[in-house]
Parts: structure tokens; sequence; C-alpha cells
């Protein structure tokens, strides 16, 4: 096996991140792709030295002729790295972006669980996280949407989804690619600009490479990843003031003391509303249901808003604010 640049940085960030220990069972996502081509054949190379057992799952979306070309592709290629190969087909086809993305990670929970795999690799990579940033600041978000992408996040109590190539660009997996010959399948929809990510990947980051920064994608890619401290920090300070705005609460979920949370910085007040927002409206809640929430702590007593998504209306009672109770959402 040639040891490469790119080995060296795969095997130091699964070690230094701490991303999936020795001899765990390993399920990668294959795409046929050129970025899940390279995560794969990385995996694979570095394999003895993790002792890992390590599955490709590819899935079929039916959103493509060559579709099921593709996945025979991809199970040709497990065959010949002697490898486990798990096949994924949509019962119906799937059209948009989101619901193929939702799908796609349902169906990779399911081979897990029915197989008994611990961690759901994917090749998202840096260039990915720029794209995401971008993608969601353009839809108007808070920093927990840039930094959607990060290395791990729980899929379910037993199952952890890991990006160990968030440090590594496309161009670097493309390179890869051509190194070491490998097969990759072009994905046509990736170049259907009637999707907005693949305008923001052919249009929107070739425009700022050239007439900006030729290294935007990591410098973005990098901000996303000092925002995933910055947010689990201030994640943590709002449920401590969340607990301490509701410790001698009757009703802790629809009832919280806006005098605590008058003495907070603004930035966790809007932590503490998101999070019990969450909780409550059938939704995620946006930017104007969080704002009218977190005005009515220092509003004249009796205060209301307008009803939320689902009915649900906030007054102010004395130092508390209390959701309607005949209004409210039942909590599961």
């Amino acid at each position: 096996m040639t040891w490469t640049p790119l080995h060296a940085q795969i095997h130091r960030t699964i070690r230094d991140r701490h991303l999936f220990p020795p001899k765990k069972r390993l399920l990668v996502a294959v795409s046929g792709g050129q970025d899940s081509l390279c995560l794969v054949k990385l995996l694979l190379d570095i394999q003895s030295k993790w002792q890992w057992l390590i599955a490709i799952a590819h899935c079929d979306h039916r959103w493509r002729e060559d579709s099921h070309d593709n996945a025979i592709h991809v199970q040709n290629l497990a065959k010949t790295w002697h490898t486990p190969f798990h096949l994924e087909t949509a019962t119906n086809i799937i059209n948009s972006e989101a619901t193929a993305r939702n799908w796609r990670y349902q169906a990779l929970t399911k081979i897990a669980e029915v197989n008994n795999y611990q961690y759901i690799i994917t090749g998202h990579t840096a260039s990915d996280r720029a794209e995401t940033l971008l993608y969601n600041l353009i839809r108007g978000t808070g920093a927990d949407g840039l930094q959607a992408l990060t290395w791990q996040r729980p899929l379910t109590d037993n199952i952890l989804l890991v990006r160990p190539l968030l440090e590594i660009t496309r161009s670097q997996t493309a390179q890869f690619c051509q190194d070491f010959n490998l097969p990759i399948w072009k994905d046509s929809t990736n170049e259907n600009l009637q999707y907005s990510r693949n305008r923001i990947r052919q249009q929107l980051i070739p425009y700022l490479q050239t007439n900006f920064n030729p290294q935007v994608e990591t410098n973005i890619a990098q901000t996303a990843e000092l925002l995933q401290a910055e947010v689990e920090y201030l994640e943590e300070k709002a449920h401590h003031w969340r607990l301490k705005a509701t410790a001698t609460s009757a009703n802790p979920d629809f009832q919280f003391n806006r005098r605590i949370l008058e003495k907070a910085p603004l930035a966790i007040q809007r932590r503490v509303i998101r999070q019990i927002l969450q909780a409550i409206l059938p939704a995620s809640p946006n930017f104007e249901h969080i704002e009218k929430l977190t005005g009515l702590i220092t509003a004249p007593n009796r205060s209301q808003t307008d009803p939320f998504p689902g009915g649900a209306i906030a007054i102010v009672q004395d130092d508390w604010i209390c959701f309607h109770p005949d209004q409210k959402k039942e909590i599961s």
C-alpha cells in the first residue's frame, strides 16, 4: 500500500479527534462519487492499524435512470475489495434533496441496526461544510445553522454518524481518486442547477475563489469549526440558565421565571427561549418566534404574544411567562 499525506492526515484526525476507536464495526456510506470512494479507500488502507470491521452501504434513491447501474457499480467495488455490501433501494422515487437526505439516513440507520454497526461514516468534506454554511446563511440562520456539518452526531442511542473528511477539500479527494485510479461514478444530478446547493458549488464558490480568495472553501470550513465549539459552549450555558429559570416552577415545561432570565445576556436569553419553544411548538421555532417570546422578559404584566404555530399563546403573569394551558402542545 502507498502511504500518502492524505492517509497520514485521516489516521491522525481519527486518532486525535477520537472519532471511532479500534476494533469497531463501521458502515461506510458510498455513493460511488469521488468523496465516498476516497473515504472508503483511505479507511480500508489503514484498517489493519485499527482492526475495524468495515462494510459498504449504498442507497439507491431511484431518481436517475442509471441509479440501478450505479448501485451495481458500488457492489462490484465492494466485491473487489472483499468488503461486505449492503444496498437499500427507495420504494418510491424521491425528487427533493431534503427528502432524499432524510430517507438516506433512515436507510443507513436501519442497515446499521440490523447488522450491529456502531458507526455510520460519510464522505462529507470541507467543501461540503463551506457549501452548507453558505446555504444556511443565505436562507437565514444563527450560529447553529452555520456549523451544521459537525464531526459527529448521534443517530440513535447506539449509532453515531461520523464525518472524518471535514478538513479535506473536494479537490483533494479528486486528486486522490486520480492517483489511485478509482472508478468514480458521475452523478448527473450534481450538475443540475435547479438545486440550490449545486448553484453554490458550481457558480458561487468558483466566483468567490476567482474574485475574492482562492482558499475560500478552507477558510469558510474553518469558520464552521470555530462556530461548532462556540455553539456547544453557549448551548451548555443556556441549558444551565433554563434549569435555573424553571427550578421553582409548578409546570416547568410551560412556565419559566423571567426575572431570572432578565439577568442573562441576550445571546443566552435567545438560546433558552429557543430550547423552550422546541419543546412546545410542533415545528422548529424561527427568528420571529424567538424574538416575540424574548420580548416578554421585560414586558409589562399581562402582556401576551399572538398565537404560535399550533395555537399556543405566551402570557406574562407577574414574574413568570406562561403558555396558555388550553392551547399548549401536549408533550409526549
